[in-house]
């Protein structure tokens, strides 16, 4: 029926991190008010482009050009999220990748957190944020289970979520790395208020989608996802990968290798500015204030930026 998913992932490789982490010295000062603002800069040919400074931005807060107080070239630290439908029967297609994913989360730099959820007919966050890994073997190892359905936006809307008040650096960039076969049956969350509030937080998601096959007209044909599935992924600045072919669909042993798809959001991460400015007292408002970036550097009109946060709600 639905897809299941099971990671046991070692904790040796990130052994050296522990729960707590003194701010390194460039950001120990920083102020728990900034906001960053998450962005890409691509090329005529679509192409990342790489090089530029804080200079070679303009940002603007509610209409007012905003002073730079932070900036940096890549993703060097995450809170990354995985979230895992548990609804069927294909564990050990996500057993496969353990390392692939422990090595995923290992390659950002000391402070970054990570957490686990699983959603079937119920959403359940089975691991907090946390820097230790050493709890995945328990968060990411699941037996079979017998569920009504899948509820997939109802466990993105969670997801989303659990970023709120779970500390973390404010530069640090928020992912949720969602691995289903993209059949939702149960969810009372619509697609659309997911996006919303994913923008909102400066969280956007990763899809991996394990495609399921049906007979139709003879062949085998991939069964398409529910309305708002990939847009998940393409409208919080994400990215959207399907897995999955006929071959594999009526192989009994089948053999997945999600190291490349890994990879990809590595260097999706990498390929980011990150930029952060202080908001003045007045948006201490709870309203929602909206941030624009702009290219300023000499050959803008050739190059295309894409903002992966554009609004943002401080309380007092």
């Amino acid at each position: 029926m639905l897809t299941a998913f099971a990671f046991t992932l070692i904790a040796t490789a990130a052994s050296a991190q522990s729960e707590k982490y003194q701010e390194p010295e460039d950001v120990v000062r920083v102020r728990t008010d900034l906001i960053a603002v998450p962005v890409i800069v691509t090329d005529k040919r679509g192409r990342r482009l790489s090089g530029l400074s804080a200079g070679d931005f303009r940002l603007v807060d509610d209409e007012r050009v905003t002073p730079i107080k932070y900036f940096a070239a890549g993703t060097d630290r995450v809170a990354m999220l995985f979230a895992l439908d548990v609804s069927g029967s294909a564990r050990e297609i996500l057993a496969q990748q353990h390392d692939a994913a422990l090595a995923l989360f290992a390659k950002f730099g000391a402070g970054s957190r990570v957490a686990a959820l699983h959603f079937s007919d119920v959403v359940e966050l089975v691991l907090p944020f946390t820097a230790n890994s050493a709890g995945f073997d328990q968060a990411f190892s699941l037996t079979a289970q017998q569920t009504r359905g899948t509820a997939i936006f109802d466990g993105a809307a969670t997801a989303v979520r659990a970023f709120d008040g779970s500390g973390g650096f404010s530069s640090e960039r928020r992912i949720v790395i969602l691995i289903s076969d993209g059949l939702d049956t149960l969810s009372s969350t619509k697609a659309g208020t997911v996006i919303e509030s994913a923008r909102l937080r400066g969280v956007s998601f990763y899809v991996i989608h394990f495609q399921l096959f049906t007979p139709r007209d003879g062949v085998l044909g991939p069964r398409p996802p529910a309305k708002g599935f990939r847009e998940l992924a393409e409208k919080t600045g994400g990215r959207y990968f399907k897995f999955g072919n006929a071959r594999l669909a009526l192989d009994p042993k089948p053999r997945y290798d999600l190291a490349p798809v890994f990879q990809a959001i590595e260097e999706d991460l990498r390929g980011q500015y990150v930029l952060g400015f202080y908001p003045g007292e007045a948006a201490r408002d709870g309203r929602v204030h909206r941030v624009t970036v702009d290219v300023t550097a000499r050959d803008r009109r050739k190059l295309t930026l894409v903002q992966l946060k554009t609004d943002y709600t401080l309380k007092d």
